[in-house]
């Protein structure tokens, strides 16, 4: 039972990012943004969070700090990709390259040259202060990012499915130029969910410095948000699929640890990679059987069919 509890405990926590940072790739690609960004906008929301934890030593206010930044940047990425048509692979690179240098420069300009910071105040877990201390859910150590990450996925998949603004989001993705024609502001409509995929995943930044591991490193992110991208193809863009791919990939770093901590006859090298390794295996059996939204990657140039 302990094992199973930990196992579970793990996976939550490790695929709450990903669950953050793939909700945002969904929002974004439904209305036809291709946001590879989802990395960059990662590390600068996990070097936010930190470094307005240790600041002001709350952790709700870091969270929601972590998600304007994401916002911002996501900004800069819908100004390029929405009003200038620009290749929105291109920025999405761009962004993903730039951001590890702000997040580094920063860190070293706040905290005396230091590339990473100091521990910084957490989220609180789900099950503390002597909440089902007796039990041994006592030892399932998710933070409350975890619930809400979850209860964003349930609102996500209202929105996109259950009301009049959904479905315009779905229009836009697989048709702008009809919904132009409808009265549907194609641009408008993209600006949003861009910029929702920005809070997202800044909030998928924010559960790793100040949910997981206490401070920003260089390496806090290492790749997350690539793998939030594969868990959309493979969740076929839609919130509760792309959960669910979510988890899958939490589960692998959940045994990763445990073997790791174990006397497992695999080298931790290569335990190391099992994450990395699901990703490719399931881009490899998957992409070329989801179907992505139609104007997914497409500019719209208004006036165009």
């Amino acid at each position: 039972m302990d094992v199973v509890i930990l196992l579970l405990g793990i996976t939550l926590m490790y695929s709450t990012p990903l669950v953050f940072g793939a909700l945002g790739g969904v929002i974004s690609e439904r209305s036809g943004v291709t946001n590879i960004g989802i990395e960059g906008m990662m590390v600068i929301g996990a070097i936010t969070a930190a470094t307005t934890s240790y600041f002001t030593g709350n952790p709700w206010l870091a969270f929601l700090a972590a998600g304007a930044a994401g916002a911002v940047v996501a900004l800069l990425h819908a100004v390029a990709s929405v009003s200038f048509a620009a290749d929105q692979t291109v920025s999405g690179v761009a962004i993903n390259l730039l951001a590890p240098g702000i997040a580094l420069f920063s860190c070293r300009r706040f905290f005396d040259g230091g590339a990473t910071t100091p521990i910084v105040t957490k989220l609180p877990k789900v099950f503390g202060d002597g909440w089902m201390a007796d039990t041994p859910w006592a030892n399932l150590n998710v933070n409350v990012s975890t619930l809400i990450a979850f209860l964003a996925c349930v609102i996500m998949w209202f929105v996109l499915y259950k009301t009049k603004w959904g479905l315009r989001v779905r229009a836009v993705g697989e048709h702008p130029a009809a919904a132009d024609t409808l009265g549907i502001d194609v641009y408008k409509t993209r600006y949003v969910c861009v910029l929702v995929s920005g809070v997202l995943a800044g909030f998928g930044g924010a559960s790793v410095t100040i949910g997981i591991i206490s401070q920003f490193t260089p390496t806090a992110i290492a790749g997350q948000g690539f793998i939030a991208l594969a868990a959309v193809i493979f969740g076929k863009w839609t919130p509760f699929g792309t959960y669910g791919a979510c988890l899958l990939f939490g589960a692998t770093q959940a045994l990763t640890i445990i073997l790791g901590g174990g006397a497992s006859i695999i080298p931790p090298s290569i335990l190391a990679m099992l994450p990395y390794a699901m990703t490719i295996v399931v881009l490899i059996l998957f992409v070329g059987k989801s179907v992505a939204p139609k104007a997914d990657g497409v500019p719209y140039i208004k006036g165009s069919r």
